[in-house]
């Protein structure tokens, strides 16, 4: 199998992300090994603040919350998720799995060692990082999460939700700028298009874009489906701060936020709130509710 890595020319000036790349080798399995990107700004001894992008954004997606972050005396950690970004890119859409991901983005926090950590996940930011924390809820200090879900399988997919994960498989115009722009109520610029053109300059650098629909899990017996109930039970345990920030403008994930709400302890209490004029991709319209409420929950 090819392991596709993004030429460094692509991602020449881009706009408002100045961070110096950061590497890590990931062991992806089969006897194959993937470099891994990421931004790591801020203090080292600062409290850790994880920013996990979802599909098939990459951390450009978190360019106006790292540098408030930063700033603020946080270390903020924004990785590219391997298939996305500045991070390797497996050809073979048949190679990514749910189970897989997970594994590599465990492997990358042990690899730092990075514990109390304040979490922030959107769409598959969410359905990985939620899981890690429900399977090692002892690692994260607090959890934000927006425009997510940690499915099991249950209740019928939205009819929204189905039409993407098909139209991601097969259709043969599958631009990821355009993509990002119909699911974000701020206008992106040309450049801002261009960036999350940026790391699939063919189509065979978009595998994993393409895979990560159909992993999610959508019947109980999908392996995804067991493993996110094992993770549902320690987020039932979780009562360190769990707010929940949806946005108004999100047909996918609209109403999810009620369920980590009722199920997570740590959710009581807290301000819990829709935002308005956010789509999807809120980080693109509504970055500085999300650092305010990061900063407000850090230790």
């Amino acid at each position: 199998m090819d392991i596709l890595r993004t030429p460094d020319d692509r991602f020449a000036d881009l706009p408002d992300y100045p961070f110096a790349p950061h590497y890590l080798d990931i062991d992806i399995g089969d006897g194959l090994t993937a470099r891994q990107h990421y931004v790591d700004e801020g203090p080292r001894d600062g409290p850790v603040i994880l920013l996990l992008h979802g599909e098939p954004s990459w951390s450009f997606l978190y360019r106006h919350m790292i540098g408030p972050l930063a700033e603020a005396g946080c270390r903020v950690l924004a990785p590219d998720l391997i298939g996305f970004g500045k991070s390797d890119k497996p050809a073979d859409i048949d190679f990514y799995t749910y189970a897989r991901h997970a594994d590599w983005l465990r492997q990358f926090l042990d690899a730092l060692d990075v514990r109390d950590i304040g979490l922030f996940c959107q769409d598959w930011g969410g359905l990985l990082g939620l899981r890690l924390a429900g399977l090692d809820p002892d690692r994260f200090a607090f959890i934000v999460a927006s425009n997510t879900f940690l499915p099991v399988g249950k209740g019928k997919p939205a009819d929204a939700f189905l039409a993407w994960r098909e139209f991601a498989r097969t259709s043969p115009d599958f631009r990821i700028g355009p993509l990002l722009q119909r699911a974000t109520v701020n206008q992106l610029t040309d450049a801002e298009t261009a960036a999350y053109d940026a790391p699939f300059p063919d189509e065979a650098h978009k595998a994993a874009a393409r895979a990560f629909p159909a992993l999610v899990p959508i019947s109980e017996d999908d392996p995804g489906a067991i493993d996110n109930v094992k993770a549902w039970q320690g987020l039932a345990r979780f009562d360190r701060p769990f707010l929940t920030l949806f946005t108004d403008q999100d047909p996918i994930t609209k109403g999810g936020d009620s369920f980590f709400q009722k199920a997570v302890p740590g959710a009581k209490g807290q301000p819990h709130r829709i935002v308005e004029g956010g789509g999807h991709f809120c980080q693109e319209d509504v970055p500085e509710v999300f650092v305010d409420a990061l900063l407000s929950l850090r230790r």
